[in-house]
């Protein structure tokens, strides 16, 4: 018998929370087959069979958290003659283990009941064990869960009962806050937070308790930047097999020489050490249907623009298809935030993690700007650098920001400084 292990993750990740089980009791697995869907504080993780076999066991619901190095499968390793005969075995030979496998059957039998009114009902084993306990029609509990299904929590709340089932009693206390949702559900729709958006809030706040804060600001005329992608963008899309030219590698690439110049804008405070990073990790901002997640373009300063432009959109895809790794995602040196996409013409950006500052570009609108001696519109963009005044002084931080903005206002200069 073989047993499916929440895997180490990361030195950080002690615990995930399991998102669904792409198999159940009595599928045959491969070795190396994806199982179940772990979500953590940073990543979904998925988590795969070491044997090929049988699925014979379930040890934990969708939802339940846990920690890594826990048991939440057993397989039958070697059973290649799929289901239907370990099913039956068991009866006639082993009379004493038909206990288990009816105890088995329901965590891996499909998350459906029959109801009185023929309807078929999406939930969790532990929601209908509650449910069957407290003789709760599951057809009159409406879920929270956008896809419909019915979690212990939702019957809990439904039965005004505090959710404890005999098999987490260490999670009563967490959840006892149905109290506290007892809302009016026709004009509220309380949906708990996933643990990446806890994991975030908590991190944020953190963030903003524990740096010296400081956001200064600047305006780039645009003007040559996009002159200048006007006109090679075709050009540079066929040199690299199809990799667009966007304003974010001229970006990237300007943060980069001005990191150079300005190294405390690239560092960290460990203890009662400041460490100065001798690479530049730039981390992009991506927004997600779950949220912003910063994943990292590795040694900026060694790549060209069609590099850093096709790392970005390679990244971006892998976000919104949640197959982030954990190495895309740790050890960024310095970040960029685009709100402009959005519509944003100014904000003040938070830092991310223990970075020592953040970049954030905006909205480019055009604007009456005095040149020479005349008004002309412009197409202008307000940038803002916010950074932790413990490491960087003012006039290091308004010298960075002036520099990124003589780079993007004079972009042939970005050729010198590659």
């Amino acid at each position: 018998m073989a047993e499916i292990i929440v895997p180490e993750l990361a030195e950080s990740i002690t615990e995930g929370e399991i998102v669904r089980w792409v198999k159940q009791v009595g599928d045959h697995v491969e070795k190396g087959e994806f199982i179940v869907e772990l979500e953590t504080d940073k990543v979904n993780a998925e988590i795969i069979s070491e044997e090929a076999g049988v699925l014979t066991e379930i040890l934990a619901n969708e939802g339940d958290v846990v920690e890594v190095g826990a048991v939440i499968a057993k397989v039958e390793a070697g059973a290649a003659a799929a289901a239907p005969a370990p099913k039956e075995a068991p009866k006639a030979e082993e009379p004493k283990q038909e206990a288990p496998k009816a105890e088995a059957k329901p965590v891996a039998a499909p998350v459906v009941e029959e109801t009185s009114s023929n309807e078929r009902v999406i939930a969790s084993p532990a929601a209908r064990k509650l449910a069957r306990e407290k003789g709760i029609d599951l057809a009159a509990v409406s879920p929270v869960d956008p896809q419909g299904r019915v979690r212990v929590q939702d019957v809990a709340a439904f039965g005004n009962a505090p959710v404890a089932p005999a098999a987490a009693p260490q999670q009563a206390a967490p959840k006892a806050a149905p109290a506290e949702k007892a809302v009016d559900e026709s004009r509220v729709d309380a949906v708990k937070m996933t643990r990446r958006q806890q994991t975030a809030a908590k991190r944020l706040l953190e963030v903003s308790q524990t740096t010296a804060m400081l956001t200064t600001f600047n305006e780039i005329d645009m003007t040559n930047v996009m002159a200048l992608r006007k006109r090679k963008k075709d050009a540079f899309q066929e040199a690299h097999d199809g990799t667009r030219l966007g304003f974010m590698s001229f970006f990237t690439k300007a943060v980069t020489a001005a990191l150079r110049k300005y190294p405390a804008v690239n560092a960290k405070i460990v203890g009662d050490e400041i460490h100065y990073n001798k690479f530049f990790d730039i981390g992009v901002a991506v927004s997600t249907p779950d949220g912003l997640v910063v994943p990292n373009v590795r040694d900026t300063d060694r790549k060209n623009f069609a590099e850093i432009e096709a790392s970005i959109a390679d990244l971006a895809t892998k976000a919104r298809n949640k197959k982030l790794s954990l190495q895309d995602l740790e050890g960024g040196s310095f970040t960029i935030t685009n709100g402009g996409v959005f519509g944003s013409l100014m904000s003040t950006p938070i830092i991310n993690g223990d970075q020592a500052a953040i970049l954030g570009m905006h909205n480019i609108v055009k604007r009456p700007i005095a040149v020479g001696d005349e008004i002309q519109l412009r197409p202008m963009m307000y940038v803002a650098l916010s950074y932790d005044h413990r490491l960087i002084n003012g006039k290091e931080s308004v010298g960075f920001l002036k520099m990124v903005k003589d780079l993007i206002e004079n972009p042939e200069d970005l050729l010198l400084e590659a």
